[in-house]
């Protein structure tokens, strides 16, 4: 069994071709169904930071904990936002903004040695998202980091058998877009017991679109 270029330019046609033109850019979404695995079993649950191999062209929030030099030059790099260890001890208690920033922010990074502080301040709010940060050494290149972040994307099925991922936006080619989605599909093949044969049904559709189902040979 394999999922084919092809096929998933042709889904990705039909998509296309059934959404109707919105008053915004559309992100595409994955929908990959899972069979014969129990997720609830925590051996069996699919957590994953996918480096895609284009950007999604549509804005990912980055934020960069550090100090000194790095935060330096984490702003001139272009990070939406860079939290000191000062600003960090400052939201230990406060919970909403932690939850605003969790919820905004699409991807943290940060400095290795503040990671204890980040486990304690941020942990229990993102820790439960996926979403705790990438811990890099404090003499890293951030600006490569940083770009290399925005294609990344964090995959999830904790629950239920079924792994939602935004993969593209409507202004994205279907080649990039296909070679985005095939990059996820092996990659989630490769953590399953059976491979392809642990995926039941592969779906692609747009924000306000219906879903377009993509052929498994």
């Amino acid at each position: 069994m394999s999922v084919e270029i092809g096929d998933i330019k042709s889904a990705l046609k039909e998509m296309r071709e059934k959404a109707k033109k919105r008053n915004f850019t559309q992100s595409v979404e994955l929908i990959i169904n899972l069979r014969d695995v129990d997720v609830k079993k925590p051996e069996n649950r699919i957590q994953e930071s996918i480096e895609l191999p284009h950007a999604l062209d549509k804005k990912v929030e980055i934020c960069v904990i550090a100090d000194g030099d790095m935060a330096l030059q984490a702003r001139r790099a272009g990070a939406d936002l860079v939290l000191e260890s000062a600003d960090v001890e400052g939201l230990m208690n406060n919970k909403k903004r932690q939850r605003e920033l969790a919820k905004r922010v699409d991807s943290f990074i940060a400095a290795a040695p503040l990671m204890p502080l980040v486990g304690r301040v941020f942990g229990p709010i993102l820790g439960p998202r996926g979403k705790m940060p990438t811990p890099v050494p404090p003499t890293a290149d951030i600006k490569e980091i940083i770009e290399r972040s925005r294609r990344i994307i964090r995959v999830r099925a904790r629950d239920q058998p079924v792994i939602h991922c935004r993969v593209g936006t409507e202004s994205m080619s279907d080649g990039e877009i296909a070679e985005n989605i095939q990059t996820v599909i092996r990659r989630i093949a490769g953590k399953l017991r059976r491979g392809i044969k642990n995926i039941d049904s592969i779906y692609v559709k747009m924000t306000m679109g219906s879903p377009v189902k993509i052929n498994i040979k």
